[in-house]
């Protein structure tokens, strides 16, 4: 793979760690890396975003709400959004309510959404809709609710599930959101050639915590 190929991948890569134990020590360096590399952005822990901020300014931070299940309830998700960005996050990726979901509550889940763009304003709004726990009648479904509701991206997974993104979703999602709506693949995401068919494919951010490692072991 060229040089080339590899900037453009990692530039689009949201450079994660969103572990359970993930320790500040290992979030700066998150960040370091992040800085380093040009990532799009370090997508990390809400309890870390006001001391990442602090720690590095500039960077673009990206943040998880109502992680990693989604049931929280709306009026808590936007009260988590709000006070993300007050403490320095620029990007929000929330989970929906999968459960209301498939229970058919779909104004539920719309209006879940779009309470949180409100509160985003013109930051970036990505919706993980957990594709490993839906049919693809509800994958195809969430690609209208979130063209609807306003998000700027749909995203695959949280990565803590049964699965993450494949190939089969993302030409899905391609083939069901609107022009307005980006894409995000997240999760299991192995390869620098994976990372490069995602993009092929149509999507325009990647969710990993592979990428820059990878490139690391290349030598950079």
């Amino acid at each position: 793979m060229n040089e080339e190929t590899i900037k453009k991948i990692i530039s689009a890569t949201d450079h994660t760690l969103l572990r359970a134990d993930a320790t500040w020590d290992e979030i700066k360096q998150i960040c370091d890396d992040g800085a380093k590399y040009k990532t799009a952005s370090v997508c990390i822990p809400p309890c870390y975003v006001e001391m990442a901020h602090s720690y590095m300014p500039g960077l673009n931070i990206c943040t998880v709400i109502g992680f990693p299940n989604g049931n929280q309830t709306t009026k808590t998700k936007v009260l988590e959004t709000m006070d993300a960005l007050n403490k320095g996050a620029s990007e929000i990726d929330m989970v929906i309510n999968i459960g209301m979901l498939k229970a058919g509550e779909y104004e539920y889940v719309e209006n879940e959404i779009r309470a949180i763009k409100e509160a985003c304003g013109d930051h970036i709004l990505k919706v993980i809709i957990e594709t490993c726990l839906l049919t693809n009648d509800q994958k195809a479904k969430m690609c209208k609710i979130v063209s609807k509701a306003g998000a700027d991206y749909i995203k695959t997974s949280t990565g803590f599930s049964a699965g993450g993104a494949t190939f089969d979703d993302i030409r899905l999602f391609h083939a069901n959101v609107a022009d307005n709506v980006k894409i995000k693949a997240a999760g299991g995401i192995s390869s620098l050639e994976d990372a490069e068919m995602f993009m092929e494919l149509g999507a325009e951010r990647l969710g990993t915590s592979r990428i820059i490692k990878m490139v690391k072991d290349l030598g950079e």
